[in-house]
């Protein structure tokens, strides 16, 4: 591995050890229990392995790794209570007279907006596509696909996992229509921050080491 080569693992190494700081204790000392926990979390951590994985042959920028970072802490906080009883939220709730807990709300938001550079990233490097309306669109249209997975992905587990459990990580709180925003939320997400984000990340591809 060349110098430049390890100074760029630096960032990845240092957020790699921050997150299992974080996730081991919280895992075990979840008051909604180990499984719901991995339930909300597993997907992050399996993501996390992936690039763990590829790290070899296909580093990412540290915009890409600090997004993951930040990513999994937010599924880690809804992973600790379920999304539905998280302490912020029931705050914001009360606060500002809410209808409900929406921290899930928040979960699928950041749906959009982290993982849509990672898509960006693979787009850009792998194949042909060039930066405009295209990989705009492509990286949007990934973005949904994942979103309504996710939601079937909730569907499935409240159906093979009749209890609390299933119940919780579905998450609509009584709301009809709640796949329907967080596939909204995670999709919008995706289309405001990539035109705002996409200079910065560009930036920080240019310095990943070849």
């Amino acid at each position: 591995m060349s110098d430049e080569s390890k100074r760029h693992a630096r960032v990845p190494v240092a957020l790699l050890v921050l997150t299992l700081l974080v996730c081991i204790p919280s895992a075990w000392f979840a008051p909604a229990g180990l499984f719901s926990w991995s339930l909300e979390v597993g997907p992050g951590l399996i993501g996390i392995a992936v690039l763990v994985s590829t790290y070899r042959f296909f580093p990412m920028s540290h915009l890409v790794y600090w997004f993951v970072f930040v990513h999994v802490l937010i599924l880690d906080y809804g992973g600790i209570y379920t999304y539905a009883e998280t302490p912020l939220g029931n705050w914001a709730r009360d606060a500002f007279d809410l209808s409900r807990n929406h921290y899930d709300r928040v979960g699928h938001l950041a749906l959009g907006v982290f993982p849509a550079f990672t898509i960006r990233e693979i787009l850009l490097r792998l194949t042909p596509l060039a930066r405009g309306g295209w990989l705009y669109f492509l990286v949007v249209c990934v973005v949904l696909a994942i979103a309504a997975f996710w939601e079937l992905l909730e569907w499935w587990v409240a159906l093979l996992v009749a209890s609390d459990t299933g119940t919780a990580f579905l998450g609509s709180q009584g709301d009809v229509w709640d796949a329907q925003w967080d596939m909204f939320l995670a999709q919008l997400g995706a289309m405001i921050v990539l035109p705002l984000l996409g200079g910065v990340h560009d930036r920080s591809m240019a310095r990943v080491p070849h």
